[in-house]
């Protein structure tokens, strides 16, 4: 054998030779330490224990209370328990049962449940703790029908909604904003756990801690007058109070009903393609004959109202329908003939109206609707999420389409949220003869075509459809005030010019 080959094999036998050497001397200092179970609270250890199987059966056997309240069958160590199997020769080994104590003090056990993960457009996360899928399905249900009808909602699942012969409507689609995923997971004890269904609906209803509020029905009262005092509308009073389908339910005295603002923490909502008839009333033409007294009045032409047959499409999110909603057909069925009037001599109207009265004075004309028809009206003159709004809201004739000066009058405000036009974005205020005023708000940008001190006409266009400020898609909010806005007069509803 060649030296080279000789230094190679001694070399390897004495590699090998020290391997056996430190397994041998690894395997005596092994033998000779105790085997323990590190126990870790929050990633710091709090002792050292024989038995694991010890401790976990000790968590488990004394959670009498846990298990009674909860209604179940096993607790579990906390959540940010670690347990890890070591050996060691100088870990201090303590009774099992001064470890438990030393977690019961420091944290909550757990039990099995699911983590509800709500996550929002805005990447916003919330999370729900419950014991069984179940409470959340249920829960789940009890807040959908609090904003759809049970017969819609159960069609559009079974996919035999009825077709539209003439007119009618169909949902296309449902859905909710938010992600929502469910996964299992251990729940401290401390937590916020819902082990009911109606709880947890009413939290998903009406958001955290509310106070839930509600009246007792005296003689005289109906939805509509119990929520106006109480800052709902009625469809807000139908969701808190699903059991009255209609705001024409009959309310019995003495039934208390809830009447607490609804803050929903998850956003549902369904597309709608609906075929309607729509009236178009009928315009007024005055003529005066000067020589006649002021109480002659002879319609020559009698007014027919017209009627559109209108296919829309629009969007409800939590009961509201949103604005933006699209008209994408129309027919006409019934042609408008506008009714012709010859009046004597005019009479004198008086003084101007005070701020507040709502009353509509009439002039001799008809105020124009302002903007094209056919039209959607997504919110009314009424309480929203509580807060009133004080206008209504007109959707359906397109962004860009025209806006037209309901009455003759002066411009006294246009531009950019002026002060009479609280985040009303591009905004027009007009005022009129026996102190009103109207206001064109949420314009398109830069389409104005009327400014502060210009005379307008009835049906002149002043500016285009748009969803500037504090809007949600495309729409006119057409408000009107008895008084200057906000310093002498006050808001009334829009629709009272043409009741």
């Amino acid at each position: 054998m060649k030296v080279k080959e000789i230094i190679i094999c001694t070399l390897w036998c004495i590699l090998v030779l020290g391997l056996f050497a430190v397994n041998y001397v690894t395997n005596k200092l092994i033998i000779g330490a105790d085997e323990v179970y590190e126990i870790y609270l929050g990633g710091k250890v709090i002792g050292f224990v024989s038995d694991d199987n010890e401790l976990y059966d000790m968590i488990n056997n004394k959670q009498k209370d846990i298990k009674k309240e909860f209604n179940v069958k096993n607790v579990y160590p906390p959540s940010d328990f670690q347990i890890v199997k070591t050996n060691s020769y100088t870990a201090t080994v303590e009774p099992v049962e001064k470890v438990y104590n030393t977690l019961s003090e420091l944290s909550a056990f757990t039990i099995e449940g699911y983590d509800i993960n709500i996550k929002n457009s805005e990447d916003k996360n919330i999370t729900i703790k419950v014991l069984d899928k179940d409470i959340f399905d249920e829960a789940i249900n009890t807040f959908i029908m609090a904003f759809i009808d049970e017969d819609e909602y159960n069609a559009y699942m079974e996919n035999n909604q009825p077709e539209i012969e003439t007119t009618g409507k169909i949902i296309e689609a449902m859905f909710f904003d938010e992600t929502i995923s469910i996964q299992k997971a251990y729940i401290g004890v401390d937590e916020k756990i819902f082990t009911d269904a109606k709880d947890l609906s009413q939290y998903l209803l009406f958001g955290d801690n509310a106070e839930i509020k509600s009246y007792t029905v005296k003689s005289g009262d109906t939805i509509a007058s119990i929520s106006n005092e109480n800052k709902l509308n009625p469809k807000e009073f139908l969701v808190a109070n699903p059991e009255y389908k209609s705001e024409d339910s009959i309310l019995a005295i003495g039934d208390k009903v809830n009447i607490t603002l609804i803050k929903p923490i998850l956003s549902y909502g369904y597309d709608v393609n609906e075929v309607a008839d729509q009236k178009d009333p009928f315009d007024e033409e005055i003529e005066y004959d000067y020589t006649k007294d002021s109480s002659y009045e002879v319609i020559t032409t009698a007014g027919v109202n017209g009627v559109t047959r209108v296919t829309t499409k629009y969007r409800v999110v939590n009961g509201e329908t949103l604005a933006g909603a699209r008209i994408i057909a129309s027919e006409e069925l019934t042609k408008k003939v506008n009714q012709v009037t010859i009046k004597g001599r005019p009479q004198s109207t008086g003084p101007n109206y005070g701020p507040g009265t709502g009353t509509y004075v009439d002039t001799g004309t008809k105020w124009q609707w302002p903007t094209n028809t056919p039209y959607i009206i997504t919110s009314t003159y009424d309480y929203r999420w509580g807060t009133f709004h004080d206008g209504i809201d007109i959707s359906g004739t397109g962004c860009g389409s025209p806006i037209y000066a309901a009455e003759s009058g002066t411009v006294y405000q246009s531009g950019w949220e002026p002060s009479a036009c609280r985040g009303g974005g591009e905004c027009i205020i007009i005022g009129h003869e026996n102190g009103y005023y109207t206001e064109y708000a949420h314009m398109m940008e830069g389409s104005r075509l009327v400014f502060e001190g210009q005379q307008v006409q009835r049906g002149q266009q002043i500016g285009r459809m748009g969803a500037t400020g504090n809007a949600q898609g495309c729409h006119l909010h057409f408000g009107t005030f008895n008084g200057v806005p906000w310093q002498t007069g006050g808001t009334f509803n829009p629709l009272f010019l043409w009741s």
